[in-house]
């Protein structure tokens, strides 16, 4: 295993502590509020997911805020301090300024340690779908691969990860100002869900709306048909992550399991972390994988 180099993300790559763990994946924490006082975003250590989004739905006022400069450049120092080059993977410039901070941190500590060299990548992705990119990325070191070609390998083949999601509750959607008031009235009274993805710019974009929880499900296990690599016969890895609602992560993983019977493994369902969770608000489903490359 390639050791020179640290691994590095957000946590808003939304896997487990032990995942990242597991893989030797280190993790810069995010922060968000609930009801006035700070929290890490610290993949539900200090607060659980399920406590989270209870208070989301009690009414607690939720806001996030990025990891500055001044944080990433002591983070950024923990391991350049070893002697270890630093690969630091960011949430997406669509939706985050985190990526700028990452970047002025690595331009500010080239002088204090002109020895070692940090990687800045912008992921152009989020929650699960930026968290696959990272176990892909760490498949390749794994077998060996320098950092610098993981670069290379990232820039050509972040825009693969696709990423697919809807939500079932409106109230967040209205509150964050993508669905206007009238559409998320009538959308709730019709049972409307909103089918959305990430586009080539890692920004969240709308695509449809879509009548009734089932049709919604079907529509995206359809989305993944038309984009993943090899269709039906896909054999990479899949994930979905959820908002306090296992059981349409379940439905929509039962349903690819049976459309992608060569998948290696089974789907991996994670929660939606408080970061994106703070501006998705609970009922949202998420469905990641490998295909052809995003468009706008």
């Amino acid at each position: 295993m390639n050791r020179d180099y640290v691994l590095s993300c957000c946590s808003t790559v939304d896997l487990s502590k032990e995942h990242l763990e597991k893989r030797n994946i280190r993790y810069a924490c995010m922060h968000y509020s609930l009801d006035g006082k700070e929290y890490f975003d610290d993949l539900g250590q200090s607060m659980p997911f399920d406590q989270f989004y209870k208070s989301m739905q009690d009414g607690a006022e939720t806001k996030t805020s990025q990891i500055n400069v001044e944080e990433f450049l002591k983070y950024f120092r923990t391991f350049l301090e070893q002697g270890l080059d630093v690969f630091h993977v960011s949430l997406s410039s669509g939706i985050s300024g985190t990526y700028n901070s990452a970047c002025i941190a690595r331009d500010t500590l080239r002088e204090e340690f002109p020895d070692r060299k940090i990687w800045v990548v912008d992921s152009l992705a989020a929650s699960s779908g930026y968290g696959l990119l990272m176990d892909l990325l760490a498949d390749r070191r794994d077998a060996g691969a320098s950092a610098d070609e993981l670069y290379d390998w990232v820039q050509k083949n972040r825009l693969t990860v696709h990423h697919w999601f809807f939500s079932t509750d409106l109230t967040f959607f209205i509150k964050g100002g993508r669905v206007s008031k009238t559409a998320g009235f009538f959308g709730t009274m019709l049972n409307i869900c909103p089918l959305l993805n990430v586009d080539d710019e890692g920004k969240l974009i709308p695509r449809s709306n879509i009548r009734g929880k089932r049709a919604v499900i079907r529509k995206l296990v359809e989305k993944m048909k038309e984009h993943a690599l090899d269709g039906t016969a896909y054999s990479g890895k899949c994930y979905i992550s959820n908002s306090a609602c296992p059981e349409d992560a379940r439905a929509v993983a039962d349903l690819v399991e049976k459309t992608f019977p060569n998948l290696p493994e089974p789907v991996l369902i994670n929660s939606i972390g408080t970061t994106i969770g703070s501006h998705t608000g609970p009922g949202t489903v998420a469905l990641f994988f490998v295909g052809d490359e995003r468009v706008h």
